[in-house]
């Protein structure tokens, strides 16, 4: 992960604990510069309570977690994403406080129970968290919980509030709004003692697609990228790229797996998927099982789940919007991980100036051209 940005600092206001809270933030994590003002105000909030077995949904950087930790009696914090884990780990550890961290969807439906009973639960939504995934994510947290355990969500107008606060509506016993601050509101909900604990169904979808008249059957999910339809850049790269009988092939950011399962039945190879988000991953998983393809699937950041292999072939659409730190690890890592002589193709949007981050590479070419995007090959 790259390095260079200046940790966040966090003042403490507990007798507790250190008197001050550093706090690493990276490239594609939300609200990499600034603190998240909806986990401030649960912090403001929870403070002096008594919390007992704490579970956070959904963390960025472990911020609620770190600072919790010394009035709980555990702490866990979850999240989906593998960069945003490594950060939780790094900041409990720098900053001295117990608290495991969970790569894991926050879905029970997917990840399972929890291993034990939960007091209380802190779900902060980011702004871009699709509401059906969010709601389903208080539904497992409510499950999750003891009778009469709090769920305590923050969130704003942009981010969901009404319909946040409506789906408590419908699962807790009490709803209330118990701080604000700049548009803000902190809800704390109770779980409902008649709740049958049932899990919810998983967020699946399936959609077809036909590439070079190989038929796919893709499992997707709200939040993901693409998840209506396969997308114009992803079509034109597995329209583009040559997989041959033998090739051990990596789908790089792999989203919902699309170019792993194209691959997988387009030659006899060896399929490697890999991606950030842990229900990209999970939906991934069911897409080469769908279409009867054997592959590895991997939840972690960039390259990291893989190093330790060598591919004839990677196949890459990246995360453009999640910033150039990410762009460059992901593309160094790709470079890293390339069989002499292999192959990467990567596709991006025509108005896009990849060429610092594809420097890794000895060689770089256009190798197709769309509306819309371009293919690029790289090589040593």
């Amino acid at each position: 992960m790259t390095a260079g940005r200046e940790p966040l600092a966090l003042g403490s206001r507990t007798d507790a604990g250190p008197d001050r809270f550093e706090f690493h933030t990276a490239d594609g994590v939300a609200a990499a510069d600034a603190f998240c003002p909806g986990e401030l105000l649960a912090l403001e909030h929870l403070w002096d309570r008594d919390l007992g077995h704490l579970r956070t949904v959904g963390a960025r950087y472990g911020v609620v977690g770190v600072v919790l930790a010394e009035r709980a009696t555990s702490v866990r914090t979850t999240t989906a994403s593998a960069r945003a884990a490594a950060l939780c780990e790094r900041n409990a550890a720098e900053n001295g406080a117990d608290a495991a961290v969970e790569l894991a969807t926050g879905l029970a439906s997917i990840d399972g129970p929890t291993d034990e009973p939960v007091d209380t639960a802190v779900f902060v939504p980011r702004a871009y968290t699709p509401i059906e995934v969010g709601t389903r994510r208080i539904r497992s947290a409510l499950d999750s919980m003891v009778s009469g355990g709090t769920l305590y969500l923050a969130a704003k107008p942009e981010t969901g509030l009404g319909r946040y606060e409506g789906a408590l509506a419908d699962a807790a016993t009490t709803v209330e709004t118990v701080a604000e601050r700049d548009g803000w509101s902190l809800l704390r909900a109770t779980e409902s003692p008649a709740a049958d604990g049932g899990r919810p169904d998983p967020p699946f979808d399936r959609i077809d697609a036909t590439v070079d008249g190989i038929d796919l059957e893709l499992v997707t999910a709200p939040g993901l990228f693409a998840a209506g339809a396969l997308d114009d850049g992803t079509r034109l790269l597995a329209e583009t790229v040559t997989i041959e009988d033998g090739d051990a092939v990596l789908d790089l950011c792999c989203g919902y797996g699309p170019l792993a399962v194209y691959a997988g039945l387009s030659a006899d190879c060896d399929v490697w998927a890999t991606d950030d988000d842990a229900l990209a991953t999970a939906a991934a998983e069911r897409t080469l099982a769908a279409n009867g393809v054997d592959g590895r699937v991997v939840t972690a950041d960039c390259t990291a789940g893989v190093a330790q292999e060598s591919f004839d072939a990677i196949l890459c659409n990246p995360p453009t919007h999640a910033g150039s730190g990410v762009l460059a690890d992901l593309l160094r890592g790709a470079a890293d991980v390339l069989a002499p002589g292999g192959r990467c193709w990567v596709v991006h949007h025509r108005a896009l100036d990849l060429e610092d981050s594809l420097a890794a590479f000895g060689r770089v070419e256009t190798v197709a051209t769309g509306a819309e995007h371009v293919v690029r090959l790289a090589s040593d």
